[in-house]
Parts: C-alpha cells; sequence; structure tokens
C-alpha cells in the first residue's frame, strides 16, 4: 500500500519540465514585398497567388497530368514520404518512455544432485528436483520528475513536423521542376520550329540564288553566302534535336519514367500564366512556405534539447518490480504460499561528470543560437525569392515586349534586304546579315517567352504555393 502511495506521489510531482518553453523569435518582417520600379500594378491584395492551387495555375492538361504523376511516381517523393515514416516511428519511440516497460515469462526447471559428488546427498532424498516459475516483471521506468522524456517527445514531435513541412517543401519544389522542364520542352519545340522554317526559306533561297549564278545575274560569292546561311540552320536544328532530347529525359526521370519521348499539350506560344492575384502579406508568407515551418519546427526540437540537458543535472527516479509464483509442484503453483515479489524505487544523482553535463548543456545551447539564425535567414532569403520573382516577372515582360518589336523590325529589313537584291540594288551579303539576325531575334523571343512563363512558377513556388492537396485532380 505504502508502495502504491509512493507511486502516486511521484508521478503527482512530475509535473514540471525544466528548460525553456518555446517562443518565436521577433522577426524583421517589410512592409510590403519590394517590386520592380516600373511595376505599377496594385499589389495592396491580402489574397496571395499562393493560395490558388497548381491546377488553377497552370491550365495546361498535358501537365497538369504530368505534375499528378510526378507526384505519385516520384523517387523525390517517394523518398520524402519514407522519411516522414520515419520520423513518425522515431517519435513512436521516444513517446514510449512514458510508458514502463512489463514483461512476463514461465520456465520449468529439472535438476539432479550427484549422489556420488562432493556435496552428497543424503540417504532417502531424491538427487532428481523439479520446479516452475511464472512470473511477470518491470524493467526500469524513469519517472519524469523534471520533464526531461516530455522534452525528449516535445523533440521527436516537432522533427516529425518538420519532416512533414519537409515533405510539402518537396512536392513544391516537384511541382515547379516539372513545369520549368515541360514548358522548356515547349520552348525547344518552338525553336525547332523556327530552325526548320528558317532552312526551308533559306533552302529555297540557296535554290533561287543558284539558278541566278546560273544565268550570269549573281556572283559565286552569292551562292557561297547561301550556302552559309542553310548551313548554319541544319547546325541550329542538329543542335536542337539534341537539347530537345535531353530535356525530354530530364522530364521523364521527374516523372519517374525511364527516358523517352513524353507527349505534349498545348503549344508553347498557347501557354498563358497571367498573374492577376498579387503576391498578398509579407507576415502571411512565414505561415504558408514549408521551409520556413520546416526551420521553425528544428528550432522547436532544439530548444527541447536544452530541457532535456538540464534535466540531466537532476535526481534521476526508476521504478523496477518483479512479481511471480514459484513452486516445486505444479498443483501448488498458483497458491498463495508460492508467491514472491520485489518492488522498489531507486535514485540516483550524477556527481562528478568530468564536465559532461555542462558541456552537453552548452553544446544543446549553442545548438538552438544556430537553429535561432538558420530560421531568420530562411524568412529573410523567403522575402529576397519573392522580391526577385515579383522583379523578374515584370523585367521579363517588358523584354518580352521589346524583343517583339525587335523582331518584327528584323523581320522587316530582311524582307526589305530581299527585295532590294532580287531588284539588284544590294549585295547578298546584306541578305546574309539580316537573315542571321533575324534568325537570332526569333530565337530570342522564343526564349524571352519561356523566361516570362518560368518566372510565374518561380513567383508561384516563393510564395509557397505548390504543395496543397486535397482535390481529385491531384489524387487521379
Amino acid at each position: 500500500m505504502v508502495s502504491a502511495v509512493s507511486l502516486v506521489l511521484l508521478a503527482a510531482l512530475a509535473g514540471c519540465a525544466v528548460g525553456p518553453d518555446y517562443q518565436r523569435p521577433a522577426l524583421d518582417t517589410p512592409g510590403a514585398f519590394r517590386t520592380a520600379a516600373s511595376d505599377l500594378r496594385d499589389l495592396s491584395g491580402t489574397n496571395s497567388l499562393a493560395n490558388l492551387d497548381w491546377w488553377q495555375v497552370m491550365e495546361d492538361p498535358q501537365l497538369q497530368s504530368y505534375i499528378a504523376e510526378a507526384l505519385t511516381n516520384s523517387w523525390d517523393i517517394q523518398i520524402a514520404a519514407a522519411r516522414v515514416l520515419q520520423a513518425e516511428a522515431a517519435a513512436r519511440v521516444t513517446r514510449s518512455q512514458f510508458f514502463p516497460t512489463v514483461g512476463a515469462g514461465a520456465d520449468w526447471n529439472t535438476t539432479r544432485t550427484s549422489e556420488n559428488g562432493p556435496s552428497g546427498v543424503p540417504p532417502g532424498v531424491n538427487p532428481q528436483q523439479e520446479f516452475g516459475s511464472v512470473y511477470g516483471t518491470m524493467a526500469s521506468y524513469e519517472v519524469d520528475l523534471w520533464g526531461r522524456i516530455r522534452r525528449a517527445n516535445e523533440a521527436a514531435r516537432a522533427q516529425l513536423l518538420a519532416t512533414e513541412a519537409a515533405q510539402q517543401t518537396v512536392r513544391q519544389t516537384l511541382v515547379a521542376q516539372v513545369a520549368t522542364a515541360y514548358l522548356g520542352l515547349l520552348e525547344l519545340d518552338h525553336e525547332l520550329e523556327i530552325a526548320e522554317r528558317t532552312y526551308s526559306v533559306r533552302t529555297n533561297s540557296l535554290t533561287l540564288t543558284t539558278a541566278r549564278q546560273e544565268g550570269g545575274v549573281a556572283s559565286m560569292q552569292d551562292v557561297y553566302q547561301a550556302q552559309i546561311l542553310v548551313a548554319t540552320a541544319e547546325a541550329s536544328i542538329a543542335d536542337t534535336h539534341r537539347r530537345i532530347e535531353q530535356q525530354e529525359n530530364e522530364l521523364n526521370i521527374l516523372l519517374g519514367r525511364n527516358p523517352g519521348s513524353p507527349q505534349r499539350g498545348e503549344g508553347f506560344l498557347r501557354q498563358k500564366l497571367d498573374v492577376t492575384v498579387p503576391p498578398g502579406l509579407p507576415s502571411d508568407l512565414i505561415d504558408r512556405r514549408p521551409d520556413i515551418r520546416t526551420a521553425e519546427q528544428q528550432l522547436v526540437a532544439a530548444n527541447a534539447d536544452i530541457g532535456q540537458a538540464k534535466a540531466a543535472f537532476f535526481p534521476k527516479v526508476t521504478l523496477t518490480g518483479f512479481y511471480g509464483v514459484q513452486s516445486v509442484a505444479l498443483s501448488d503453483l498458483f497458491t498463495g504460499a508460492s508467491q514472491t515479489w520485489q518492488f522498489g524505487p531507486a535514485v540516483s544523482m550524477p556527481l562528478f561528470t568530468g564536465g559532461a553535463l555542462r558541456g552537453n548543456l552548452k553544446l544543446a545551447q549553442a545548438r538552438f543560437q544556430e537553429a535561432v539564425a538558420q530560421y531568420q535567414k530562411t524568412v529573410q532569403n523567403s522575402f529576397r525569392e519573392v522580391s526577385d520573382s515579383l522583379i523578374a516577372y515584370q523585367r521579363t515582360r517588358e523584354f518580352r515586349a521589346r524583343q517583339e518589336e525587335n523582331t518584327q523590325a528584323h523581320r522587316s529589313a530582311t524582307d526589305l534586304a530581299n527585295t532590294r537584291y532580287e531588284g539588284g540594288v544590294t549585295s547578298y551579303l546584306e541578305v546574309l546579315y539580316n537573315e542571321q539576325e533575324l534568325f537570332t531575334a526569333e530565337l530570342t523571343l522564343a526564349q524571352a517567352r519561356l523566361s516570362e512563363l518560368l518566372s510565374v512558377v518561380a513567383l508561384y513556388r516563393s510564395l509557397g504555393g505548390g504543395w496543397q492537396t486535397g482535390n481529385t485532380l491531384a489524387q487521379n
């Protein structure tokens, strides 16, 4: 009875947990995201582009299908899921310390003492003896007086939440990677169309120039220059094929497939990723981005580790117990006289550890300071990424618009040069120069359009969008 009361009192004392309770560090949050100086859009809305699901931002059905496939089959997703399972198991192991470990067993022994041995057996005594035991045990159970186990459980739970947030970061990154690879593939297809169209025009021009040379109207130099244009287009086609095939392999790996040729959806020029929703408030970014949540949960775990290190300075109370029955006769095994038990608390306290405990506390505190700095760095870097993405979106739009004008000017200049050459006003050198400049301008325009699309993908990711689940599209 006394032991039971003592156990209750010890459990009641286990209400304090040494070490600091977690508090989120102070953060220097900007009032608004920095944008390009030329960006005159109203960005004061509290709603955010990141609140949209990825299938609302990336509307190409083929791209949606690829993202859903990647979120199911990607090796990165499977690795992240396995890490979450590991963290869940580790948390379960840590949580088990709240409960005693109870075991049970039974045995039956038969022994025979030598009648001719040095100890001998008295006359009339059976040299063979048998006895059995049935017992239950409670291994050393620590009473959590100072909260060491609670702090350990707090740290394990924080690590689990950090791992889950890291899994969400993987999902978010994967959505952006698939979109980037797919849009890049469509852009390369468009470059190939430009190169093949240019090759066709230049081949016709070479045929015409060769005929003019044979008729004595053009020189052999004009033919050579026309051949240069054709060869340049042929080289561009071959190199673009190489880049397309490698881009296809990259996309397939993201999808968890072997290298191959994936299907395309809508053409490159039909891809639209307009930013019609403002970025939202900077303060909301802290709760939206999974990488920030990962850093904060790691900070929570580091804070709990300080409590564990402090608890090691205090006395440790453990309980052990044994209860069973033992008898030489099976019929008497479960009678009251056969009972055997043992129960008792044990107290231990470190007196001298050579500075190990204090060093362990200093280590935990230093790791906490590192986690604070890492958390604050992650938050600040997230603001920079959003600002960079907003600036990139505005400036790439401006560059694309100017490049469209530039390309149209080169197209007009090329048409005029061909007309002047056919009229005998200028040499083929002028045609050569303008053809090369137009080809470069068209490729640059395609890349400018891609940069504009990718800036939207980058903005969506930097705002914390792209990892949400729950829609049937994401599950199919």
